[in-house]
């Protein structure tokens, strides 16, 4: 009984110092400056489903296939079970090992006795051996913290590569439909600046024209030739690119002709009270980084104390014969007792790199939480004077038109300068061009408006 109270009173003193863990006990940051962080990250429910609300078919074929087939996305989940195995593997550490294992021995003079001259000794041993880490100062729990907190980091740094890679293909798709549509603008320009230059000729041949009115339309002409090539180059490089992502051959997209940009049918709107820092995933990455830096003080500072670890066989030993059996069974059980006493500097030292490595994850934390508000209010500002651009240069193409219609009117009745022609066909190519552009550019602003916010952003 005695014996049992004893053993009792050890275990009973073992588990109570094994409860201890050195180190800071972290604690989420809930305020940087005076921006509150009440909520804990939470993936967005339209994460990988924004972009529906465009209504786009194929948009929505292009990110179905990059979600499946995009390699960054394959690197992305691939490392979240990697460190997710590290977890598990770190979690282990706090259990007794153990081996299973069979040998043999042969020796010849295995003393330095005179007796044992000549003496071949042989035999067998089979058993379990098993070694534990007591871990009364907590450094395993602590690592096992910082592998876990890794591990989440890993896991949201998934969901917001599969965020990425949708806002890539969103926008590139639009500098796909943008270059589509700006090619057949040129197009457009092209075949009506040649409808022009006839009529000229013709009223060259008649003597109503002089050759600089022949050199000026050729000039256009030309103008408007060598920006196709630009055009479809911007074709090809989108195609290029959406390619990439969707882990396919350029060439191999077989979207349909038709350059129609995708459109909301109904604005984007902002809940207000609504704490959109929770959808990001960058600052939330940034969250767990600190929280593994700070488990790794505890990891650190737990060196400055002793380490208990008991090792132990049971099995059998026996001779040549190799008999198994009770005269055979045999055990051992040996406590270890180690402490870094010579080089507790060294140990210091490294804790405060870990004191350092903590306060240099708290710094990047609280800039990406300014890098975050930044970034959210410069995608809605930008997106709202994009389309606010995009509006005028509307009205000025509409002008533009008006001004090239009543100049071609006035010069094929006579009564009009070509000259005056030639710079109206000017301001409307050039305006339709441009608004073609901004088109793009807003549809692209928009995009980031969804990246910015995280998914979280939702349509009226």
């Amino acid at each position: 009984m005695t014996n049992i109270l004893k053993i009792g009173t050890l275990a009973g003193l073992l588990a109570a110092l094994s409860a201890c863990a050195v180190g800071p006990d972290y604690q989420a940051p809930t305020k940087v400056e005076n921006i509150a962080l009440t909520d804990t990250y939470q993936q967005a429910a339209k994460l990988t489903n924004w972009w529906q609300a465009f209504g786009d078919e194929d948009l929505n074929h292009l990110i179905k296939i990059a979600l499946d087939e995009n390699r960054t996305l394959f690197q992305a989940q691939a490392n979240v079970l990697r460190a997710y195995a590290i977890f598990r593997d770190s979690a282990n550490d706090l259990m007794p090992k153990g081996t299973l294992d069979a040998g043999y021995q042969a020796a010849k003079n295995p003393t330095v006795l005179s007796s044992d001259n000549e003496a071949i000794t042989r035999g067998y041993s089979t058993g379990a051996n098993l070694t534990w880490d007591i871990d009364l100062f907590g450094k395993v729990r602590r690592a096992v913290e910082a592998s876990l907190a890794e591990a989440e980091q890993a896991d949201i740094l998934w969901q917001d590569a599969q965020l990425q890679i949708i806002s890539q293909v969103a926008a590139s798709y639009g500098d796909y439909r943008g270059a589509q549509f700006r090619l057949k603008v040129a197009e457009q320009n092209l075949a009506n600046l040649r409808q022009t230059r006839t009529i000229v000729r013709a009223r060259y041949q008649a003597g109503f024209a002089s050759e600089l009115e022949i050199a000026r339309i050729d000039a256009q002409v030309f103008q408007v030739e060598a920006s196709v090539p630009q055009m479809r180059t911007l074709l090809a490089r989108a195609d290029a690119t959406l390619s990439a992502l969707l882990a396919k051959k350029p060439g191999q997209l077989a979207l349909s002709n038709e350059p129609d940009l995708p459109q909301l049918s109904q604005p984007v709107a902002l809940v207000q009270g609504e704490n959109y820092l929770r959808y990001r995933a960058d600052v939330a990455s940034s969250e767990r980084a600190l929280a593994a830096s700070t488990a790794r003080i505890g990891v650190a500072t737990a060196d400055l104390y002793p380490n208990v670890s008991v090792s132990g066989f049971l099995g059998f030993l026996s001779g040549p014969g190799l008999t198994l059996g009770g005269e055979t069974k045999s055990w051992s059980v040996a406590p270890t007792l180690s402490w870094q006493a010579a080089d507790l500097g060294s140990v210091k030292a490294r804790i405060r790199q870990a004191e350092a490595s903590s306060d240099i994850a708290l710094a990047q934390f609280e800039q990406q939480v300014f890098d975050a508000l930044a970034d959210m209010q410069f995608s809605l500002q930008s997106y709202n004077f994009s389309r606010q651009q995009q509006q005028s240069t509307e009205y000025q193409w509409q002008a533009s038109e008006k001004a090239m219609t009543i100049a071609r009117q006035r010069f094929e009745a006579g009564s009009g300068e070509f000259l005056e022609l030639l710079e109206a066909q000017r301001d409307a190519l050039q305006s339709r061009d441009q608004l073609a552009l901004l088109e793009q550019q807003s549809f692209n602003r928009l995009v980031d408006i969804y990246r910015a916010f995280g998914g979280g952003i939702s349509v009226i």
